[in-house]
């Protein structure tokens, strides 16, 4: 992979987990392994370079071996906040990559050709951007994002308010790259109790061992 296409990596545990009773979903085990270490296992090898970006105490993920990257704005801004922390933390420590893959933390099906597919689609359509789709809907947390738009995404957190992805993200070239949902949704996520029940149910369902 070329310098201009190098891709790192942010894992969003930014979430308050108000329907999971203010438990930090990214930590809650499912079937004798954490949902972190579930995405982690299929996030690591698809980027050069891994950051997980929580404002939690940073102790909380102590021993998973990536540097806590808290929110660069003021105020809980959303996952665009995690974004834009994503992009800075790259352009300080690693500016050969050009782009940000962000993987959400309480999704523990995440594709393990997530990063390769996106970035293949938005090279063919000349976008700045890519996110995932699967089953009807969009996934607009999930995917690709240049680390060019850095200047563009700050001036529309901190100057516009802007909050929701989607508001942003229509300004520029955005491509949705489509996964199957069956046998189940890959881009499920974990927000309650109810949730993780299913989501362990979905775990016999896969053909390899998370």
């Amino acid at each position: 992979m070329s310098d201009a296409n190098t891709v790192c990596g942010v894992l969003l545990a930014g979430g308050k987990s108000r329907r999971m009773g203010n438990r930090d979903k990214a930590l809650v085990e499912l079937n004798q392994k954490t949902v972190l270490s579930r995405v982690i296992e299929i996030a690591q090898p698809q980027v050069t370079r891994l950051s997980l970006n929580s404002n939690a105490d940073p102790e909380n993920y102590e021993g998973f071996g990536f540097p806590v990257i808290s929110d660069v704005v003021s105020g809980y801004a959303g996952p665009l906040a995690g974004i834009l922390t994503g992009m800075n933390w790259v352009r300080e420590k690693h500016p050969g990559c050009k782009w940000l893959a962000s993987f959400a933390c309480d999704a523990p099906f995440i594709p393990s050709n997530l990063v390769s597919r996106c970035l293949k689609q938005a090279l063919e359509n000349g976008a700045d951007l890519a996110c995932a789709r699967s089953g009807g809907r969009v996934h607009p947390v999930i995917g690709l994002w240049s680390v060019s738009l850095y200047v563009s995404l700050k001036d529309a957190i901190i100057n516009k308010g802007v909050r929701k992805v989607d508001e942003w993200t229509a300004s520029h070239r955005l491509v949705e790259v489509e996964w199957s949902d069956e046998p189940f949704d890959p881009f499920f996520n974990i927000n309650s109790p109810e949730d993780l029940v299913l989501a362990e149910k979905m775990t016999n369902l896969r053909r390899v061992p998370y």
